[in-house]
């Protein structure tokens, strides 16, 4: 398995989050994470697309015509 693995800072921009909004999913264990170091937090690429396709509600619904329902 090769899935790029995201700083704290670059999930952050992806999901339109603060870091520290990231940080504090980490903390609760809402996000996977790798640790290359005692102090380095790395997140799986997958589970930052996992993520958007779990919480992905169009905001409008249309109809075929276009127009909101």
């Amino acid at each position: 398995m090769s899935d790029r693995l995201l700083t704290v800072q670059e999930t952050a921009i992806r999901l339109a989050l603060k870091p520290s909004t990231i940080r504090r999913m980490i903390l609760e264990r809402h996000i996977d994470t790798v640790r290359p170091s005692i102090r380095a937090v790395r997140i799986p690429e997958t589970a930052v697309v996992q993520i958007l396709k779990r919480g992905f509600r169009p905001a409008v619904e249309m109809s075929q015509h276009g127009q909101e329902v």
